[in-house]
């Protein structure tokens, strides 16, 4: 395992957290241009998020472009049930809240746990 300075935890957590909110506003734009009848120019800053959203993952402490990705999946699910009751205002139930600290504890266990190289 390599070194980690404080604090290098929160900024990864913070860089997941961008990535998700990036990711979420771009596939949003898809939905609300297919789903809702919204403009074929929300695509444009839609692909611009998704663009901002790959390079975010890029900055990730994770050795592994693949670990990266799934420790980010933790953060993306509890991100996005947040997006379910801050736009869409429905309110996760508890089964959402507890499927979403499941796979956080997986998320921390795939990107922090000790490796031998």
């Amino acid at each position: 395992m390599t070194f980690q300075p404080p604090g290098a935890a929160f900024v990864t957590i913070a860089i997941y957290i961008g990535a998700a909110l990036a990711e979420i506003a771009g596939c949003f734009a898809v939905w609300a241009w297919l789903r809702l009848g919204a403009s074929a120019l929300w695509l444009v800053p839609g692909l611009a998020a998704l663009a901002l959203f790959a390079w975010l993952l890029t900055l990730s402490s994770a050795d592994m472009a693949g670990r990266a990705f799934a420790a980010y999946g933790g953060i993306y699910i509890v991100t996005s049930l947040g997006w379910l009751w801050a736009a869409e205002h429905q309110r996760p139930t508890h089964w959402d809240v507890l499927g979403a600290l499941l796979c956080l504890a997986g998320a921390a266990l795939i990107l922090w746990a000790p490796r031998s190289v």
